[in-house]
């Protein structure tokens, strides 16, 4: 498989200046720029705004009513139930490495900025963390790795649909924030007027910390649970991007801060590094998979045991 992804330097402006000659300026907003800072692109694949989940299209009310259902269906009870039932582990036993290339058949339909195979928006985040961190080899792994839980979806995984797969995630157990995209649906979810669960707090207390926090169910709590019961020795702020990377509410709007704890403080300094990345590479940049996988072998070797259970 060939993604080609350009690396370029914008030292004094010289060489991309010359590599911008005869591009046009569709082409040039779509190139990561990553020496001396991530520069975001402009448009993501469609050509819009990143996240705007208002621009009017037929992907926009597909993902729309991706957020109904979701919000309607994750509960506190349906998450115990999905938590008790994949956190045994017992579906099958696979590498880092074979995961990814499972994961190849989907695409997130939540997701307003991507409609390109998963593997293709892992490799982009990675490399581009890579280019900027290049001392941290835990967090260009953590890029790989971060959205393998969509696994869900797939048959041998029960085919969960995608509403409790992927999607922005979010606390249950305590009120929604009104910051959670399309919130007007949480409406009909039954949690909603339950006295036990519709206050600031709900069943938690103050600075619980995050990792006692329910959040709505999906890839992100999956691989969360894959990666610390397989005894991963990523450091926690790399369990923590795994299981937040999707909690916009809180890295986005701030909401839910009431919950976090000191360690969670710590690692919200990464998540709020890696998310520019996992957002933000969302383009129609290429990766070469062939010349960038024996260094993430080597990462998977070094923090994963060669096989996982899942």
């Amino acid at each position: 498989m060939t993604i080609i992804f350009d690396r370029h330097s914008d030292q004094n402006g010289d060489e991309i200046g010359e590599k911008n000659q005869g591009i046009t300026k569709e082409e040039q907003e779509t190139e990561l720029v990553l020496d001396a800072g991530f520069e975001a692109p402009h448009t993501n694949s469609f050509g819009h705004t990143f996240r705007d989940y208002d621009v009017e299209s037929e992907r926009r009310r597909g993902v729309e009513e991706f957020y109904r259902v979701n919000h309607i269906g994750q509960t506190v009870d349906f998450v115990r139930k999905m938590r008790d039932e994949y956190g045994k582990l017992n579906r099958t036993e696979m590498s880092i490495w074979e995961c990814c290339e499972l994961l190849n058949e989907f695409i997130d339909e939540s997701d307003p900025d991507l409609d390109e195979p998963q593997i293709e928006h892992l490799l982009q985040t990675a490399e581009a963390i890579r280019k900027d961190y290049p001392d941290e080899d835990w967090l260009h792994l953590t890029g790989l790795i971060h959205d393998l839980g969509k696994v869900l979806l797939h048959s041998s995984f029960g085919e969960l649909p995608q509403w409790a797969v992927v999607g922005d995630t979010y606390p249950v157990g305590c009120a929604f924030d009104e910051s959670i995209v399309h919130h007007k649906y949480f409406k009909e979810n039954q949690d909603y007027d339950n006295p036990s669960y519709n206050t600031k707090y709900g069943i938690y207390t103050e600075g619980c910390g995050l990792d006692n926090v329910l959040m709505s169910w999906g890839h992100d709590d999956y691989m969360y649970l894959v990666a610390k019961e397989n005894q991963t020795t990523l450091p926690s702020a790399g369990l923590f991007i795994i299981r937040y990377h999707s909690f916009y509410a809180l890295h986005k709007s701030e909401a839910y801060k009431h919950l976090m704890n000191d360690e969670d403080t710590e690692n919200m300094k990464w998540l709020k590094v890696f998310n520019k990345y996992d957002l933000y590479s969302k383009s129609k940049v290429r990766v070469n998979v062939d010349e960038v996988k024996p260094y993430y072998l080597s990462l998977i070797n070094k923090y994963f045991p060669a096989k996982l259970k899942w």
